[in-house]
C-alpha cells in the first residue's frame, strides 16, 4: 500500500479513533429529535411521560461513565498481564484490538449522548414532540449498550491471556509471511550483489529508527519519471542510522528530489507487523523464550510456539509466477535463513535441557522439509544440526539425547522428499 494508506491504516487501528467516531455520532444523534420534532404528530407526544426521558438519560450518564472507567481499568491490567507474562512487542496488538475499541467507543458516546440530551432538555430545545423521538432513540442507545456489554464480558474471558496473544502475533505475521515467500522482492527486481555500489549516489536518512514502511509505488513512480535505476539497501524492520544509506541512485540527486525520496520511507522508533514478518516471527521466539526461562518454567507454551511456526510457513502462498511492476527498484531477495534464525534458533538455545521441546522442534523441522523440500530442507537440516548439537551439551541422560538422534537421523543424505510418510 501506498504511505498515504498506510498512515491511515495506522490511524485507524488508534484507541481515540472509533472513540472519537462514536461520540461524534452520538452528539448528532441527539440533535437530530430537535430537527425532526415537527415531523412527530402531537397525538404521539402524550403516550411519553414528561419525566421519562429526563430520568433514563439520568442514569445512562452516570452509568456509562462508570462503565468507561472500569473498562479502562480491566484494559490496563490486560497489559500490564500481557507485557510481563508474554511480552512488552505483543501488547501493540491489543491496543488494536476491534472489540475492545468498539466497546470504549460505545461506552463512551452513549455518556456523550445522553450528556447532550440532558443538556437540551434542560434548554427546552426538544418539546414535547422531541422528547418521543428522544425517547425512542435512547432504548434503542439501551439495546446497543446491554449487546456491546454482553460481548465485553464474554471477550473479557480470553482478553490478554497467553494462548489469545500468541494467536493475535500469530495473525498479524501471517500475510507479511506469506507475501514475502511469495515474493521475496516485493514486487522488485532482484539484487544479487553482494559488492554495495560506491561510485552510485548514496540518498542518507535523516532520522533515525527503524524503517516501518517503503512506498514503493512512489519510488517506482520517481524512477519512472526521471529514467533512473534505484538500489534499496534497506527493508521494513531494520535499523537506519544516518550513516546507513536508503538507497543508491545511478544519477546524481537535487535537494528536491532527495527530499521527494526519502518521503516515500516511514521511519519510527519501534518496529512494525504490516511489512515485516521477522518481527512477528522475533515476537513469536521472544514469548517461547519466556516461557522457558527458570522463572516461569513453562515448556507448553514453547512446544505451542513450534506449532505456530510451522503453521505460518505452511501456509499457500499463490501463484508461482511473480510479478514484477517496480522493475525499476533492485531489492535483496529476503534470506529464508534469516527467518529460521529468528523462530527456531532461541527455542533451540532456551530449551536445550528440556527434550520435550527437542523432539517437537525436529518433528517441526521434518515437517516442514517434507511439506517443501526445495525451499525448506536446506534450513530444516541445518537447524536440526544446530538444535541436536545444543541438546548434546545440555541433556545428561544419555537416552533423552539417542531420542533426539533418532530423530534427527530423518535427515538423511538422500533427502526427505523421497521419503515416504
Amino acid at each position: 500500500m501506498s504511505k498515504t494508506q498506510w498512515i491511515l491504516s495506522q490511524l485507524t487501528r488508534q484507541l481515540w479513533f472509533r472513540s472519537s467516531l462514536f461520540a461524534v455520532l452520538a452528539v448528532i444523534t441527539a440533535l437530530v429529535a430537535i430537527a425532526i420534532k415537527s415531523f412527530i404528530p402531537p397525538t404521539v407526544s402524550g403516550i411519553i411521560g414528561t419525566d421519562a426521558v429526563d430520568k433514563i438519560l439520568g442514569i445512562l450518564a452516570s452509568s456509562m461513565l462508570a462503565v468507561t472507567t472500569f473498562s479502562l481499568n480491566i484494559m490496563v491490567s490486560a497489559y500490564n498481564t500481557a507485557s510481563s507474562s508474554v511480552t512488552p512487542r505483543a501488547t501493540r496488538l491489543l491496543l488494536e484490538d476491534r472489540t475492545t475499541q468498539n466497546v470504549l467507543a460505545t461506552f463512551i458516546g452513549s455518556f456523550l449522548y445522553s450528556l447532550v440530551g440532558i443538556v437540551a432538555l434542560g434548554m427546552g430545545a426538544y418539546g414535547r414532540q422531541g422528547r418521543v423521538v428522544l425517547f425512542f432513540v435512547t432504548l434503542m442507545v439501551i439495546v446497543m449498550i446491554v449487546i456491546t456489554l454482553l460481548r465485553w464480558i464474554q471477550h473479557l474471558s480470553q482478553f490478554g491471556r497467553m494462548a489469545e496473544t500468541s494467536q493475535r502475533v500469530e495473525e498479524a505475521t501471517a500475510l507479511p509471511l506469506a507475501e514475502r515467500l511469495r515474493d521475496p522482492c516485493m514486487g522488485c527486481s532482484p539484487w544479487h550483489g553482494d559488492v554495495e555500489p560506491t561510485t552510485d549516489f548514496p540518498l542518507m536518512p535523516c532520522s533515525v529508527g527503524y524503517l516501518q514502511h517503503v512506498d514503493l509505488r512512489r519510488l517506482s513512480d520517481f524512477a519512472e519519471k526521471h529514467s533512473v535505476w534505484l538500489y534499496l539497501n534497506t527493508r521494513p524492520g531494520v535499523f537506519i542510522h544516518l550513516t546507513c544509506p536508503l538507497l543508491w541512485s545511478q544519477k546524481a540527486l537535487s535537494p528536491e528530489q532527495s527530499g521527494e525520496l526519502r518521503e516515500a520511507f516511514t521511519i519510527g522508533a519501534q518496529r512494525s507487523f504490516d511489512q515485516d514478518p521477522r518481527f512477528g516471527l522475533s515476537v513469536l521466539s521472544e514469548i517461547a523464550s519466556r516461557a522457558l526461562s527458570p522463572a516461569v518454567n513453562d515448556p507448553g507454551t514453547a512446544i505451542d510456539i513450534i506449532g505456530r511456526a510451522v503453521r505460518l510457513f505452511s501456509q499457500p502462498d499463490g501463484a508461482d509466477v511473480v510479478d514484477t511492476p517496480y522493475y525499476r527498484l533492485f531489492i535483496r531477495p529476503a534470506e529464508l535463513n534469516d527467518m529460521f534464525d529468528d523462530i527456531f534458533t532461541p527455542i533451540a538455545r532456551d530449551g536445550a535441557a528440556l527434550v520435550e521441546v527437542h523432539i517437537r522442534l525436529q518433528k517441526a523441522l521434518i515437517a516442514l522439509a517434507r511439506f517443501r523440500p526445495e525451499r525448506y530442507e536446506s534450513e530444516a537440516r541445518r537447524h536440526s544440526e544446530q538444535a541436536l548439537e545444543r541438546a548434546r551439551q545440555a541433556l545428561t541422560y544419555k537416552g533423552d539425547f539417542h531420542i533426539l538422534e533418532v530423530l534427527a537421523g530423518e535427515f538423511t543424505a538422500t533427502g526427505l522428499s523421497n521419503r515416504p510418510e
